[in-house]
């Protein structure tokens, strides 16, 4: 929903990458934001509009984006998404930062610059991947970024140290980044960073997006 810079941007990347995409605003002028070649549904309404969520294929959606120029607007859309429809997959984008620690709180992440928003809807839209948020300029030490599979949740960070062989830096929660400590374990949405030799985030991808091999 909104197809300002952000919705504009998310929506080409997904088109492109081959994606079936429906573009929500209230503006039909904003669709000019999209490329000639779109080949996704544009459909002109309210994105909280239940009627308009079904007519942009709502029912049979992976994921859902709110990220208009509203924040009453892009946490009522989403709600609506996730809870009217049962679409588990939903992003909003909040300019107030007062207002994302609560509304997180409901099950809703949010996200706050536009090619940064663009790409952390992306993250919380596609299916559990593995990224290198940062790494040094020789390519010898990087972190890698991973939000574990739902079979990891529960587990110590000790646990998860052990089975992946990669010390657990940091862990993003709730809209916060923090330090990892032993005595935290995973929870929902969390994101954990992790300090790596090289650049290659792979193997830590293929170890958390599938089930922990725990011993008997």
């Amino acid at each position: 929903m909104g197809c300002g810079r952000v919705g504009a941007l998310l929506a080409t990347q997904l088109d492109s990458d081959g994606h079936s995409v429906a573009v929500i605003d209230a503006d039909p002028k904003a669709f000019r934001r999209l490329p000639s070649d779109f080949s996704g549904r544009k459909v002109t309404g309210q994105g909280m509009d239940r009627d308009i969520l079904r007519k942009a294929g709502i029912k049979e959606a992976y994921a859902f984006a709110a990220v208009s120029n509203g924040d009453n607007s892009n946490i009522i859309a989403a709600r609506v998404a996730r809870e009217t429809f049962g679409v588990e997959r939903v992003v909003a984008r909040i300019y107030d930062p007062t207002r994302a620690f609560v509304y997180e709180r409901l099950g809703i992440p949010t996200v706050a610059t536009v090619r940064r928003t663009s790409e952390a809807v992306l993250r919380w839209m596609m299916p559990r991947d593995a990224h290198v948020a940062w790494s040094h300029p020789a390519g010898n030490v990087s972190l890698v970024a991973v939000m574990p599979a739902p079979s990891w949740y529960g587990l110590p960070f000790t646990t998860v140290e052990a089975l992946t062989g990669s010390r657990v830096a940091f862990v993003s929660r709730l809209g916060a980044l923090q330090v990892a400590a032993p005595d935290l374990v995973i929870q929902e949405d969390d994101e954990l960073f992790f300090a790596e030799a090289g650049v290659d985030s792979t193997r830590l991808r293929n170890l958390l997006t599938s089930p922990p091999e725990l011993e008997e």
